[in-house]
């Protein structure tokens, strides 16, 4: 697979306004997808960062392997102060994060106490890849549309200051990727989670290498959906696909359809909890 790159002016033009702005920020918001961690992390972001106080949580819960995400908080939360998972389409996901920024944000409080100051609302920046549902969790903490919810990557691209509550103001910021990723399993992670664009990577390229990951590891994960009892060789089993949801063209296999379908259920966790990443 060639080296991904996927940079659009609009990243760049985000990412100098995220350093220009992180002077200004008491706390950082990491938003990483629970079913690719690691894959989620931009490094360069990350270099930006470390001097920073930051919460991490792990999004979309929901759609992950419960087991695999208990230890990824284990394994975050030896270098952070704060590891939080959410499902974001919860009610209480916004407050989770304002309990955890004023527990990360309580020693800048003393620091302004001690020199007569009154308590400055926290600022704090949130940060994450495309997709990962920063916006969903601004519209928890703001109570109201504030940013607006797409399931496509690059869909937010202005920064926008919002009062959260008198304890702290929260920036959004759009979803910056790295400008290329060398390793190929990341970007193929991110492609299948919908954070790098869908004509990035081809449909067939991105199943074939699902397909391989849930036959090792998630082998009942097509039986539900597609009465697929086994996953066997991948023709076969885009041929069942194409079978049980009639998915033909002048009388043949129509396979492309069977791809992005394919991609799809598994992108929206139809498939059932499944982590491309495991420790």
């Amino acid at each position: 697979m060639a080296e991904i790159h996927w940079f659009p002016g609009h990243m760049k033009k985000a990412l100098n306004n995220v350093e220009d702005k992180i002077k200004l920020v008491d706390v950082i918001v990491e938003l990483l997808d629970a079913r690719a961690p690691l894959s989620s992390v931009n490094e360069h972001l990350v270099k930006l960062i470390q001097n920073k106080r930051k919460v991490i949580v792990l999004s979309k819960t929901d759609l992950a392997d419960k087991s695999q995400t208990a230890k990824w908080l284990e394994y975050f939360r030896k270098d952070n102060d704060v590891v939080i998972d959410l499902d974001l389409s919860q009610q209480n996901s916004g407050k989770a994060i304002q309990n955890a920024v004023v527990k990360v944000g309580k020693s800048i409080w003393e620091k302004q106490k001690a020199k007569g100051m009154k308590p400055q609302p926290i600022k704090t920046m949130i940060i994450g890849i495309p997709n990962v549902g920063k916006s969903s969790l601004i519209n928890r903490f703001a109570k109201r549309s504030a940013a607006g919810v797409e399931n496509k990557p690059g869909f937010t691209r202005g920064q926008q200051w919002i009062k959260v509550s008198n304890e702290f103001v929260l920036l959004d910021t759009p979803g910056i990727l790295p400008m290329n990723y060398e390793d190929k399993k990341k970007a193929m992670n991110l492609a299948l989670l919908g954070s790098i664009r869908e004509d990035i990577l081809p449909s067939e390229d991105m199943c074939r290498a699902l397909l391989a990951f849930l036959k090792k590891n998630y082998p009942n994960s097509l039986k539900e959906r597609f009465d697929i009892e086994e996953i066997t060789s991948f023709d076969d089993v885009i041929k069942s696909i194409c079978e049980r949801r009639k998915l033909l063209s002048n009388g043949t296999y129509d396979l492309e359809r069977a791809y992005k379908l394919l991609l799809t259920e598994f992108k929206n966790g139809l498939l059932g909890q499944i982590t491309l990443e495991w420790l």
